[in-house]
């Protein structure tokens, strides 16, 4: 059962993660332009503001516009699984609610863009010669090392969850 303690901490740690989230898209969206790339490390990594419409990745931007109720009940349906996965969550078992907390967090500053933007910001920009690795933003990365957390503590340390 979720104490008040534990809910406090889900609650603030994503809220924490989904600000930051946020502001660092603000300062994307009123110091970047458009499009326009901002070389940091020469032939590695550029910051380039872009609008995603579609899912992680930039999977499916090019999605007929009912996508977006699409990828916004989904975003939903994510938050109602980790909530109750965390519930679950025995205590002392930090590693696996960190691991929520960031897919939460991440999850929630994704969802904040789609309602109030009907797009997602992506700016950090990866890239090897010509090669871009899709860009991704402050949110996308909780997710993935959130993702990559549960997944060590769930297949390979064998944390009931």
């Amino acid at each position: 059962m979720l104490t008040n303690h534990r809910y406090v901490v889900l609650c603030a740690g994503s809220t924490l993660i989904a600000l930051l989230d946020q502001i660092v898209k603000l300062l994307v969206r009123r110091n970047l332009v458009l499009y326009q790339p901002v070389e940091v490390i020469p032939g590695f990594f550029n910051l380039t503001y872009l609008r995603n419409r579609g899912g992680a990745f930039g999977l499916f931007s090019d999605a007929p516009d009912f996508m977006m109720a699409v990828f916004i009940g989904g975003s939903l349906l994510a938050t109602g699984m980790i909530v109750y996965i965390y519930s679950r969550v025995q205590p002392g078992q930090y590693g696996v609610s960190a691991a929520l907390i960031m897919i939460l967090g991440g999850a929630a500053g994704n969802l904040i863009d789609r309602v109030f933007f009907g797009q997602v910001v992506d700016f950090l920009d990866f890239y090897v010669g010509t090669m871009h690795w899709p860009a991704f933003n402050v949110a996308d990365s909780f997710i993935t090392v959130g993702v990559g957390l549960f997944c060590y503590y769930a297949l390979i340390k064998k944390v009931p969850v």
